[in-house]
């Protein structure tokens, strides 16, 4: 059922007034079955920039309906959940992915090293990376999108096979790490920390190497940032994204048991 954004909290009062002065009121979700589908998108269904729907609750249910559709949550604390669904959408097709030569180096003298102190797993401490990442400082935002709800969300999709984490490892410490949802081989990239030079980088290159090995062809990246340019990744419109990923999902999952019998996702790097 779609209706109007109820009075509830000042907050959502709040955000209320902020909704009511868009040139385009926004379809408040009761349920998640009422997204809207990727037909309604690209004919301009009811919007506000990359903003499709809002709602009041979110859970692995919702997360999962809204990938399936092309949308992802993005908000602050305190605000209603904003769905999103840009255009263009930033994608890192994994036979594009650029490595620098110093850490494709690195990562084949880790590889090698008898008595490593790095290690690169998969799925052993999503709790450790998602908490990570909502907790890191950076410098273009104040506070966390990763809310407790967000989060809580996140755990579960990981509970249920549709959720990964990678983490880099020096000496025992999780000291980087990356998280996003696995749906068949569509990646979508979620979030990453690291408290290392380079951490981040070290995680995702050990991630592509792996999912491009498993038939995996693209990573969602959701914003267009010339970080993610200067990695490979590259804009495509929206009709594009909608069908590809669309394709990627239907085909049939990694197999979570592949993934846990990887000690070191390194190991692939001594080549």
């Amino acid at each position: 059922m779609v209706s109007s954004l109820p009075d509830t909290t000042p907050a959502i009062r709040a955000t209320q007034i902020w909704i009511e002065r868009m040139p385009t009121r926004i379809p408040f979700l009761e349920h998640f079955d009422d997204f809207p589908s990727h037909l309604a998108i690209l004919n301009d269904a009811p919007h506000f920039e990359d903003v499709y729907a809002i709602s009041l609750h979110i859970d692995a249910d919702w997360v999962h309906a809204a990938y399936m559709r092309g949308m992802f949550p993005w908000y602050a604390d305190g605000q209603p959940v904003i769905w999103h669904s840009p255009d263009p959408r930033m994608v890192l097709p994994t036979a594009n992915f650029k490595c620098a030569a110093s850490l494709t180096k690195r990562l084949k003298q880790w590889a090698r090293q008898a008595h490593s102190p790095m290690r690169v797993t998969l799925n052993r401490d999503f709790a450790g990376v998602i908490s990570a990442c909502a907790n890191m400082a950076r410098t273009d935002q104040d506070g966390t999108w990763i809310t407790d709800e967000l989060s809580a969300a996140y755990t579960e999709l990981h509970r249920r096979k549709l959720a990964i984490s990678v983490e880099v490892w020096r000496d025992d410490v999780l000291v980087a790490g990356l998280y996003g949802v696995l749906i068949g081989k569509m990646f979508f990239g979620e979030s990453m920390f690291t408290t290392l030079t380079d951490g981040s980088k070290v995680a995702l290159a050990c991630w592509v190497n792996f999912l491009k090995a498993q038939g995996g062809t693209l990573i969602d990246c959701q914003q267009v940032t010339q970080h993610l340019k200067s990695l490979g990744g590259a804009p495509i419109d929206r009709e594009s994204f909608f069908i590809q990923s669309a394709r990627l999902m239907q085909q049939s999952p990694i197999d979570w048991t592949t993934m846990a019998s990887i000690e070191n996702l390194l190991d692939a790097h001594q080549k």
